[in-house]
């Protein structure tokens, strides 16, 4: 997979959102046949998740709230704070529910877009070592449908700790019941590699991805 210089958003990594960790190792377990090993703690955020490469630059988050995490002092990323929602989404299926886009620049992304990405938070509070933008309310931005922004503050995130087991990303996609919105969005953003956007009755990622025993699907 090759980047385009020109970008201005590429595809970081792509996000199972669970109500708890153990329930998303077991679906990735189930969709891919892999174990996602754990990856770290957000102390900072009251959430943790297991970790693997998927190729390139590219990777997976298993995402969860911590119950054992002091809670934060402001909303969780990834609408981890609805636990209600959060449960009604995993239970009806939609557990690939979103994406984060590396930027370089996340002032320029997000200036004039805050209603969708929200406002630009120095990540930790403490000796910040990147950015990540996030809705006052917590909230995925456009419920999902449009990526959550990073900015590494020019470190490429590094993927040797990050456990390799043979997987690699072949599509990315989103079933969308507006599918102009999110196009027209991802255009003007200059995104690469972003997922393929069609028509669906509801909003749905699905990724193919080839491992050691054969192409599956995450979902």
């Amino acid at each position: 997979m090759r980047t385009h210089l020109n970008a201005m958003l590429w595809l970081d990594h792509l996000t199972v959102i669970a109500p708890t960790l153990a329930e998303g190792v077991d679906h990735v377990r189930a969709c891919l046949d892999l174990d996602v090993p754990f990856g770290q703690r957000h102390a900072y955020m009251g959430t943790y998740n297991h970790l693997m490469q998927l190729g390139d630059t590219a990777y997976l988050e298993i995402v969860a709230l911590d119950p054992d995490a002091d809670r934060p002092g402001r909303r969780r990323w990834f609408g981890l704070d609805d636990r209600q929602k959060v449960r009604r989404d995993w239970d009806a299926g939609y557990r690939l529910r979103g994406w984060v886009a590396r930027t370089d620049d996340i002032d320029r992304v997000i200036n004039g877009r805050e209603a969708i990405f929200g406002r630009k938070v120095a990540l930790p509070p403490v000796e910040s070592s990147f950015d990540f933008a996030i809705p006052d309310d917590g909230s995925l931005p456009l419920d999902g449908a449009a990526p959550s922004i990073i900015d590494r503050r020019g470190k490429p995130r590094s993927m040797a700790s990050m456990a390799d087991l043979g997987a690699r990303l072949r599509r990315f996609s989103l079933e969308h019941p507006d599918p102009e919105v999110v196009v027209s969005l991802l255009r003007k953003l200059a995104v690469d590699r972003p997922p393929v956007v069609t028509q669906g009755a509801e909003q749905r990622y699905r990724a193919q991805v080839d491992t050691p025993g054969g192409l599956r699907e995450l979902f």
